[in-house]
């Protein structure tokens, strides 16, 4: 590709910019994402393994194609070289985003009135630009708590029309939005709006316990979508989220409109680039996982966050389940030193209209490829080790990268990268899109890195180990 993209390059691109608005549409919370991603790897022949089951090592097979979830909400999935061995000869390569993204979540007791509208309570979630919520057509989705013949059951729920809205107040009675821009209180201003009170509006009876947290129209729209009694609503978790789907948009067919790009495109494109590697499989020595963690946006520190164990206990049961007899006793810890993560979480983009928000020589465009993030202060993972490694991959194809650090005046983000790098002490780099508007309600990026960013993550499955084996660092 030439340093201004063509019509010809975006073309090319459209088809798994279509195949991410699928994705992105179907995983309105971290709970649909994962079983977005449950659902392609099934099709592609993957095998799901259950984490509270000691079968592992009669199931982990060379060839072999598995993953698991925890909590729903988070998910590996993971394929087996055919000449890996537990023996410290062999490492992972892995990818790892998370699923989650700043979002409103219904508070535990929802039900809320004023001047006769029902309102519902919600809670921030992470550091999203909360004012982009304002004026749009909302509904919920999340997951819930069901009681069925045979038991209680976790389901997915997304009510399909928008019932929701946060309407923002007129200017007529706030000129001061000229001068101060507009501001709302998180906590009294912030509430969606489900109906009005109605005389003839149908309460569910003696409401207790559960139901009586929450107005009886919301229940009784989730009931409608699962097909359940209202009564059989025994807990959820929801989150509030925008009706209005993903598009292809720009007069060039070049971008994309979207919610949740952070992170849920590198999801995508690591998964994408998992099952597009399969045909060398055969042939590796390592295994290539996938790790998509929840709750990222709000510190990784959980159970099935990128803080927690999971993934150091995972690489330790991998290679426990693999070793034979004759296997060393320190084969663990010579497959964490062959390891490497790429740790893949959005980047910043230069903005047209806050260009100076940029230092000056590290300015990101979309269209022109995946970004490495570097920080001084170990915000990010990236060092001229793993950078240099990632490099070589990427110049063996032809695939463009660019370079990204914060202005010494402003505040650096971060990632997982830090987070499973000191868990590990596995090698990291961090990489990310560059896109628009992150942590807006609707967020932007450009189709062409989508499509270099699948290719290039495909490379690193198929030849990473090639390249790492040029530099011996101690």
């Amino acid at each position: 590709m030439t340093s201004l993209p063509s019509t010809k390059d975006i073309q090319e691109a459209i088809p798994v910019a279509n195949k991410f608005l699928d994705f992105v549409n179907r995983s309105k919370t971290p709970w649909h994402a994962v079983q977005s991603v449950k659902t392609i790897l099934l099709e592609n022949g993957f095998e799901q393994l259950q984490e509270n089951e000691a079968n592992w090592s009669q199931k982990i097979k060379q060839n072999g194609k598995y993953f698991f979830t925890r909590n729903h909400s988070s998910v590996f999935a993971f394929t087996v070289g055919g000449k890996f061995e537990g023996n410290g000869n062999g490492a992972l390569k892995i990818i790892g985003a998370h699923t989650d993204s700043p979002d409103l979540r219904l508070k535990p007791i929802s039900a809320q009135d004023s001047v006769g509208y029902l309102q519902v309570g919600v809670q921030t979630y992470g550091g999203g630009l909360f004012y982009t919520w304002f004026d749009r057509d909302l509904t919920v989705a999340g997951r819930v708590i069901v009681k069925r013949d045979d038991g209680f059951k976790q389901e997915l729920v997304e009510v399909k029309k928008p019932i929701l809205r946060i309407p923002s107040l007129a200017i007529h009675l706030n000129r001061e939005v000229r001068e101060k821009g507009f501001q709302f209180n998180y906590e009294t201003q912030l509430l969606p709006v489900i109906a009005t009170q109605l005389s003839d509006d149908e309460n569910l009876g003696d409401k207790k316990g559960f139901l009586a947290n929450h107005h009886s129209i919301l229940i009784r729209s989730i009931a409608k979508e699962l097909n359940c009694k209202p009564e059989d609503i025994k807990d959820f978790e929801l989150s509030v989220v925008d009706t209005q789907p993903s598009v292809i948009g720009g007069a060039n067919d070049e971008f994309v409109f979207s919610p949740r790009l952070d992170n849920l495109l590198s999801c995508f494109c690591s998964l994408e680039a998992l099952l597009a590697s399969q045909s060398t499989l055969n042939d590796d020595t390592d295994i290539r996982m996938i790790c998509l963690f929840d709750h990222e946006e709000v510190g990784s520190e959980s159970s099935h966050g990128a803080g927690g164990s999971l993934l150091k206990d995972t690489i330790e049961r991998l290679i426990k389940v693999t070793q034979t007899e004759n296997s060393p006793v320190d084969a663990y810890n010579a497959c964490i030193a062959k390891s490497f993560i790429v740790s893949a979480d959005m980047a910043h983009a230069v903005h047209p209209n806050y260009v100076d928000k940029h230092q000056c020589k590290h300015r990101p465009q979309i269209h022109k490829g995946l970004v490495i993030k570097t920080n001084a202060n170990l915000r990010y993972t990236s060092n001229s080790h793993t950078s240099f490694l990632f490099g070589e991959l990427a110049g063996r194809h032809n695939l463009p990268l660019q370079q990204f650090v914060v202005r010494n005046d402003s505040a650096c983000g971060s990632t997982i990268g830090p987070i499973t790098n000191a868990n590990t002490s596995i090698r990291c780099i961090d990489v990310g899109i560059p896109q628009l508007s992150m942590h807006s309600i609707r967020e932007q990026c450009g189709v062409i890195d989508i499509k270099t960013t699948v290719e290039l993550f495909t490379v690193f499955f198929n030849e990473f180990r090639e390249v790492d084996n040029l530099l011996r660092v101690d």
